[in-house]
């Protein structure tokens, strides 16, 4: 009797234990946006003030590759526009006589037509001081034609410094390594006075304090997630140790795929499953690549 009692018992906890519902819908790892900085600019690295492991702020300058060719260039071109601007013409100057001449020649027309007027002179003085107002007119004219042209071609000149300028400023101010996002150092690729190529990585960088577990569901829980949704992180420390987090479902895989190898979903028999993303709010203890558990509200 005693045995069958003993048996009876180890068989309802058992059954006890088969029916206690599970501590989290599904486990992942903990990832954070990772950026690589790479060089923007060509030279020697002048300084480079960057660690593993330094917390950097957003727009920090951090480096600086040699700018000795650029301001050179910057100098010459300012040069270059001097040198257009001294070649500009005086118009007015240069116009002023014909413009005198021709004042004169149209009070010598006026003269004439008031004399032929009164039969004073003959018309012929004045067609001909006529035909000297409109041989001026054409000089003059032809004259700011051409000082326009000339003062056309050097502003165009000038404008085409002035682009080569702002390019040359641009480059001057790629020169200077800035942090594109706030976070931890990850990993340092170069050292100080190496030479860099553009498109050469500098350092890797993460934010670390918004970051985000990647898991996995089966289609059979997908029904009852959605982005926005609550859901309440847990960190793994190992040892029964965790820490909670609230999180914010951000993301959902639109494409299923096969169970990744060292992930465990609510259904193990399950061949496919669909990623998902839960944003947390970190606290510094959070580390990427630690594992995670996720229980949905």
């Amino acid at each position: 009797m005693k045995k069958i009692l003993a048996m009876a018992g180890a068989m309802l906890m058992l059954a006890s234990c088969g029916s206690k519902e599970k501590e989290f819908d599904a486990t992942g790892t903990f990832e954070a946006t990772e950026v690589t900085v790479a060089a923007e600019q060509s030279g020697a690295l002048m300084y480079f003030d960057v660690t593993e492991g330094d917390e950097l702020n957003l727009a920090q300058e951090v480096g600086l590759i040699d700018t000795t060719q650029i301001w050179l260039k910057i100098k010459q071109a300012g040069a270059t526009k001097a040198v257009y601007q001294s070649q500009k013409p005086d118009s007015e100057a240069q116009i002023a006589a014909t413009r005198q001449q021709l004042a004169k020649a149209k009070q010598e027309q006026q003269r004439y037509k008031e004399l032929v007027a009164d039969g004073a002179a003959p018309s012929k003085m004045l067609d001909d001081a006529t035909s000297q107002v409109q041989v001026l007119q054409k000089q003059l004219n032809a004259q700011i034609s051409s000082l326009n042209t000339q003062l056309s071609t050097l502003n165009s000149q000038q404008s085409t410094v002035d682009v080569q300028v702002d390019q040359l400023r641009d480059q001057l101010r790629k020169c200077h390594i800035v942090t594109p996002i706030k976070g931890i150092v990850l990993e340092k690729y170069v050292e100080r006075g190496e030479y860099v190529g553009v498109g050469k990585p500098l350092f890797k960088m993460a934010d670390t304090e918004e970051m985000y577990i990647r898991a996995y569901v089966t289609s059979a829980q997908l029904k009852d997630i959605k982005v926005g949704q609550q859901a309440r992180v847990f960190a793994d420390y190992g040892d029964g140790q965790k820490k909670e987090y609230d999180g914010t479902v951000s993301w959902i895989s639109s494409k299923s795929e096969f169970t990744p190898k060292t992930i465990l979903t609510d259904d193990e028999r399950a061949d496919l499953v669909y990623a998902v993303k839960l944003a947390i709010r970190n606290d510094g203890y959070v580390k990427i690549g630690m594992y995670g558990e996720v229980k949905f509200n």
